[in-house]
């Protein structure tokens, strides 16, 4: 048999146009299919053992023990459950939170993406990036921020209190308006983040064309602008539904009378009530996923809106009206202070000497001494180590594994498989981490089919694996978008001149895709440091994380320790989140 020229390498080995070429081998070796195939089933591997482990196993161990009662299978259990007033009363209230934070936050972060979009004024670009300023804030971090600057015994209700000679705080920062409060304060950047991104990319001629033919500004607004960004806004609406569900923190240290369902799973867990934990967390998983499946209905409108995108964007105007100028520049100070007071509290509250903060407005002595414990005490140095290390592995399994999720679902082939591959992937990210705790401690918390004596709780993998599920999906996301943006005659191209599957990866893919594939990982990463909801359920001393610390100091009113603590989370976040900006930017103007 002759020897093939190699000129005819790139008719045989090139793949079909717009399919990736190094998911596996292509070429029909003489020793057979199975050598050629044996990237693609390796991936497909090491996918479905994830998801396995991960996903379907822990969830429906979870599902299957909430149906079983005294040795069969039952009811029994919803039954009480649902009968209870008290879990109805969480049920309703954590749905209608979340339903009126999407509104609030909708209100706020729409109009602000507005403003900074379509207007240019002195020191805009200043304002649109502190407007971002929430989004370092770990959730555990901005709720003791808000408590010391906005709670009864917090500065602006000492200062009101001492200004108006008042025997009592002016406020109290509990129930329905404190938690509404809250969560506007640090959930509306999903609308203003994804709004400001639709407004930069659609199509002005089209509302210039509506304006040509007579309609008014607010017919152009709902008939042509509002329905090319319904991505963004259906998007920014599920993160901060879901975001909004998950909500632990602030309804356990200021919802006052108010129960959610993730307050009540957590405390059955506490008071040993199992069963009820289980429905509960079956309960708030069905939630979620419904509105996961819900909000997805809609994914169909990014057609319209891709056809609308391909003109020239809107440039801004410019304010230059005295008057308007003026209100403007007024309106952007005071927003800007506004934002920045809770951080400020809580740099100030970091220098507070312990025990000088009672019934003052503000601290009546100031040390260094909250900082030097954090870099010279071993113990606290320990949790940031901890959390650096259990957010660094997590994140680093999530890149590794994205690209063996991004090489599956990019080949081209039937769809239905992909779609159930990237709801399974959803999942975890949908499930409030209070569900995904709960499913992880009950499915690997004693002798397992799949890990067979082996027991995750209690060792230190449990965090790295529960922040691996958790946030993984963001960094699938990054490399999937990453990937799709990447022109596939390029690996063609590769594959023609004879480059086998891991050459065309890591010569051809790995360098156009490594910057926004690390900027998912870094957002995963930073999320996953300030990380509390799932790590107070299943913790242990040896690794306990910085979120943990914080709420220990809090309960030895420690303030001006847990306060230290919060601000150097908050500094490694903004510096990380500076980082994959960068990266993000370079990835664009590359």
């Amino acid at each position: 048999m002759s020897e093939e020229r190699p000129s005819s390498v790139g008719q045989r080995a090139r793949p079909p146009r717009g399919q990736p070429a190094w998911g596996a081998s292509h070429h029909r070796t003489s020793d057979g299919t199975a050598a050629a195939l044996s990237p693609r089933l390796i991936l497909l591997l090491i996918v479905v053992v994830v998801l396995l482990y991960g996903v379907i196993y822990p969830n429906l161990h979870v599902v299957i023990a909430s149906l079983q009662r005294d040795g069969g299978w039952s009811l029994l259990n919803y039954r009480e459950v649902l009968s209870q007033n008290i879990v109805l009363e969480s049920i309703f209230a954590s749905i209608g939170i979340s339903v009126l934070t999407v509104l609030f936050c909708a209100g706020v972060g729409v109009p602000l993406a507005f403003l900074f979009e379509r207007y240019t004024f002195p020191a805009r670009r200043f304002f649109a990036t502190l407007a971002a300023l929430p989004l370092v804030l770990p959730p555990l971090v901005g709720t003791v921020a808000f408590i010391f600057l906005c709670g009864e015994s917090g500065i602006l209700a000492r200062l009101v209190q001492s200004v108006f000679q008042l025997q009592h705080s002016p406020w109290s920062l509990r129930g329905w308006s404190a938690l509404l409060l809250f969560h506007t304060y640090t959930m509306y950047p999903f609308f203003y983040i994804l709004t400001g991104a639709g407004l930069s990319r659609i199509d002005a001629s089209l509302a210039e064309a509506g304006r040509s033919l007579g309609a008014g500004k607010t017919r152009v607004l709902t008939r042509i602008v509002l329905p090319q960004l319904t991505p963004s806004l259906i998007a920014a609406a599920l993160l901060t539904f879901m975001t909004s569900m998950a909500s632990f923190s602030a309804p356990l240290l200021f919802g006052g009378g108010v129960r959610v369902l993730t307050l009540e799973i957590y405390t059955a867990r506490q008071r040993g009530d199992a069963r009820m934990a289980l429905t509960e967390t079956v309960v708030l998983a069905a939630i979620s996923l419904s509105a996961l499946v819900f909000f997805q209905r809609y994914e169909g409108t990014r057609k319209f809106a891709a056809a609308a995108m391909k003109g020239a964007a809107k440039r801004r105007k410019a304010v230059s009206a005295g008057y308007v100028r003026a209100l403007a520049i007024a309106c952007g100070v005071l927003f800007s202070v506004l934002l920045v007071l809770p951080v400020a509290t809580l740099v100030l509250v970091s220098f507070a000497k312990e025990g000088s903060w009672t019934t003052q407005t503000l601290p009546s002595s100031y040390t260094l001494a909250n900082y030097t414990k954090i870099f010279s005490d071993s113990s606290a140095l320990e949790v940031f180590l901890n959390s650096l290390s259990m957010s660094a592995i997590a994140a680093g399994a999530a890149l590794i594994w994205s690209f063996c999720v991004a090489a599956l679902i990019a080949r081209k082939g039937r769809r239905h498989w992909k779609r159930v591959l990237s709801w399974l992937i959803l999942v975890p990210w949908a499930l409030p981490g209070t569900v995904v705790a709960v499913s992880l401690a009950e499915a690997y918390g004693k002798p397992s089919p799949l890990l067979g004596s082996f027991i995750l709780v209690g060792t230190f993998w449990i965090l790295p694996v529960v922040y691996f599920l958790r946030f993984m999906p963001l960094v699938v996301r990054a490399v999937q978008a990453s990937m799709e943006q990447i022109d596939a005659a390029l690996e063609e191209a590769a594959s023609s001149l004879g480059a086998q599957w891991w050459q065309r990866f890591t010569r051809v893919t790995l360098p156009l895709v490594w910057p926004g594939a690390i900027a998912g990982t870094l957002l995963a990463f930073v999320i996953a440091l300030g990380e509390y909801v799932a790590s107070v359920l299943v913790f242990v001393p040896h690794n306990r994380p910085i979120s943990i610390a914080i709420a220990s100091e809090l309960r030895d009113f420690n303030l001006g320790a847990a306060a230290a603590y919060g601000v150097v989370l908050i500094t490694v976040i903004g510096l990380i989140m500076i980082l994959a900006g960068r990266l993000e930017t370079s990835t664009s103007a590359g």
